[in-house]
């Protein structure tokens, strides 16, 4: 699948939005990828994580990890796709945790799996759950990947589509000089930047 074909899926859906948005790494930009939207239908959905799991299908992956929100229902479909068990983790009191009985085992092969990643944090977060229980980290699959590569959170990543999207401090926002309005679209409620 190509970046324009995945773009396209996005525009068609609804799920590229313009404006002004405070992105859940706390940065500011003028876009935001609403995965929710085009994952929501089956077709995309299913094309979406046929591409990633395909990308992990060799690399004995036993389990698939996702935080929480966002990365929940992508990283569901392609452990179902892998044929593993998928677990996610999730913030407690504002620390990635994992909960609901969920447990990584140290024999396993771990896929940590997000919608989007600007600075990686959420997902470097996950990587050292995974790495904490004793658990090797197979790889770092997400759809859309903001920073063109530049975040490299794992040997083996794949990211089906990656581009370069402006992103500023929100001290050096000029969408916040010009007034424009703020959204926070996001699972992470942040400060008003």
């Amino acid at each position: 699948m190509t970046n324009s074909e995945v773009l396209s899926m996005f525009k068609s859906t609804g799920a590229l939005l313009d404006g002004h948005f405070r992105l859940t790494s706390g940065l500011h930009s003028n876009s935001y990828f609403q995965c929710a939207k085009v994952l929501q239908h089956p077709e995309h959905l299913s094309a979406i994580c046929s591409a990633i799991s395909g990308h992990f299908r060799e690399c004995g992956v036993t389990t698939v990890i996702s935080p929480a929100i966002g990365g929940i229902v992508v990283g569901t479909e392609v452990g179902r796709q892998l044929g593993v068990k998928t677990i996610f983790a999730e913030r407690k009191e504002g620390v990635m945790t994992i909960r609901r009985g969920f447990v990584i085992e140290p024999s396993e092969q771990v896929l940590v799996v997000e919608d989007v990643i600007t600075t990686g944090g959420s997902v470097a977060e996950v990587i050292e759950l995974v790495k904490a229980a004793g658990a090797t980290v197979a790889g770092v699959g997400t759809v859309v990947d903001r920073s063109n590569g530049r975040v490299r959170l794992a040997d083996n990543q794949y990211s089906l589509l990656s581009l370069e999207v402006v992103s500023y401090k929100p001290e050096e926002c000029p969408l916040c000089k010009e007034s424009v309005p703020l959204y926070a679209p996001g699972s992470r409620t942040n400060p008003q930047g």
